[in-house]
């Protein structure tokens, strides 16, 4: 289909060739994903994000071990827990992490406080916050990296590990690790949780919509949404 170390273009990625890049992946381990990602495509078309929520310390351990060089976009939704805040500056030191804070236009994000945007649509104040901060740079890339798991929710269980979607492909090296494995490598190397774990937190999302909650369940305040609109 294609040599190394040819990389990969955009233009190129028919769904053949998602097929063969999932069949290729699919027998590897995590750590051997991510690996193989800088062979079939360039670091500089590589966007990788981070919520720095519950156990994001497990992708970015893996993608510190593999290459320092990848930058890490953190969404800064102006409404995230001082606790996220500080779960973000220690996993930036401790894995000496190339993070990027991106957030939203200035005056969209005072009309979200101002109206509380969140109270009457979650949507809408995720658009603006999330989604829209994110469009503005995804266009400079060509391969979006995700730590999402199938066991996260029903959405995420219909996933593959590349996808298109839309002008981007998707990857999502995780996608198949148990949460029984996540955990195991979470004690066995001592990865640093969120600190909000501790207190029954198991998805941290914005300080307004995030109760405690098994799994996803305590997002936007136990109401049907469970997707940001992100990776939807």
């Amino acid at each position: 289909m294609f040599d190394h170390p040819t990389t990969i273009h955009s233009s190129e990625i028919s769904d053949e060739k998602i097929k063969f890049l999932n069949k290729k992946y699919k027998s590897l381990s995590a750590t051997n994903r991510i690996k193989e990602l800088y062979k079939d495509f360039d670091v500089q078309d590589i966007m990788l994000t981070s919520s720095f929520a519950a156990t994001s310390a497990f992708l970015l351990k893996l993608f510190s071990e593999v290459n320092k060089e990848q930058q890490v976009f953190f969404i800064d939704t102006g409404y995230h827990f001082e606790e996220t805040l500080k779960y973000k500056d220690k996993l930036e030191q401790l894995y000496g992490l190339n993070v990027k804070s991106i957030s939203a236009i200035k005056e969209e994000h005072e009309f979200t406080t101002k109206d509380e945007t969140w109270k009457k649509n979650p949507d809408f104040c995720c658009s603006i916050n999330k989604v829209r901060p994110l469009e503005t740079i995804k266009k400079q890339y060509k391969v979006w990296v995700s730590g999402l798991m199938e066991w996260q929710s029903d959405h995420r269980a219909s996933l593959n590990i590349f996808e298109m979607r839309g002008e981007i492909l998707k990857f999502y090296p995780l996608l198949d690790i148990t949460k029984k494995q996540r955990d195991a490598y979470i004690d066995k190397h001592q990865l640093p949780f969120h600190p909000l774990v501790a207190k029954g937190y198991n998805s941290i999302g914005c300080s307004h919509c995030t109760v405690p909650g098994k799994d996803r369940s305590g997002r936007w305040n136990n109401n049907p949404k469970t997707e940001c609109g992100l990776h939807l």
